[in-house]
């Protein structure tokens, strides 16, 4: 009997923890499931914060344009060592994406950007078989944007086209943890360099935060004034026909909020990891279009 009953008690202790975890569990799980969509705070864009990133900007502009100038380093793998470009070039004809990390510098001087975060990568990729027009259609088409780089972007369209000039809308959604829905205008512009080499410049003019996209109540937050996901984002591409295919790099420096106190766990990843992994995602849907040809023919301007 007391072996009995000594055996009861504890099979009824395991049953009260079991279901007080479960509940705990539960607990958790409904916090979690209440908390919006976009969890961080909204927080204005300042006026610091600005002047860093234009600054960050012009010093990054200034350090391409002396590149283009300078034939040897087209791409950013043409700085590295022989041995480590020669190993980075046989890499992407096989077919990978290069990425690099990248940080501007005011006269040596890593650059402070008060209550915001700088995010600065560059990725290069090969296309075999393309010439440079086939990947100026694909970079130029903006009305198909939406179905070469689904589902990254949701919905695009050529707003505006003079000569090599265009204006662009395009409408973001990138999940990471969290889903954010951003609309986006852009001003591009393209450049021929020669028969086998161009280059294109672009400025997001507007990036707006959507709030329940795709529903009735969906409305724009100011942008400036918004979760801070992306406030900014300018990008360079770079092609360039060689050994049988197209070298294709882009360059992207975006700026974010701060991290917020208390909500890294949940915003961290997002605005930490997203910035490479959609510039990766770019390059290889680019690639991908490319090759396939999936763009109409459009005439290339004074390209």
């Amino acid at each position: 009997m007391p072996l009995v009953s000594e055996f009861s008690y504890t099979r009824s202790q395991r049953f009260a923890v079991a279901l007080s975890r479960t509940s705990a569990l539960a607990t958790t799980l409904t916090l979690l499931l209440a908390l919006p969509a976009t969890p961080a705070a909204s927080v204005q864009l300042a006026g610091d914060t600005q002047a860093a990133f234009d600054r960050y900007v012009r010093l990054t502009d200034s350090r391409n344009d002396t590149e283009l100038r300078d034939a040897k380093q087209f791409l950013w793998i043409d700085s590295l060592a022989p041995v480590e470009r020669d190993a980075s070039y046989a890499a992407l004809r096989q077919g990978e994406v290069r990425m690099s990390r990248l940080e501007t510098k005011d006269a040596g001087s890593a650059l402070d950007c008060p209550g915001g975060l700088i995010h600065h990568w560059a990725g290069a990729i090969f296309i075999p078989g393309v010439t440079v027009d086939d990947v100026l259609r694909i970079l130029q088409d903006y009305d198909h944007e939406s179905t070469y780089y689904a589902p990254d972007v949701e919905r695009s369209k050529l707003e505006s086209r003079d000569g090599d000039h265009f204006r662009a809308f395009l409408r973001f959604r990138r999940k990471k943890v969290i889903t954010v829905v951003l609309n986006t205008e852009h001003d591009i512009h393209y450049f021929r360099d020669s028969p086998a080499q161009a280059h294109s410049r672009s400025s997001a003019t507007r990036i707006a935060q959507v709030e329940n996209p795709g529903t009735p109540r969906e409305r724009e937050k100011t942008p400036g004034d918004d979760d801070g996901f992306l406030w900014k984002m300018e990008t360079w591409w770079r092609v360039k026909g060689a050994d049988g295919g197209v070298y294709v790099q882009s360059e992207v420096v975006s700026l974010t909020r701060a991290i917020p106190a208390g909500l890294g766990w949940l915003v961290g990843p997002f605005i930490t990891s997203i910035p490479k992994e959609t510039l990766a995602f770019t390059l290889q849907a680019t690639r991908k279009a490319a090759q396939q040809k999936q763009a109409p023919a459009v005439k290339t301007g004074e390209l």
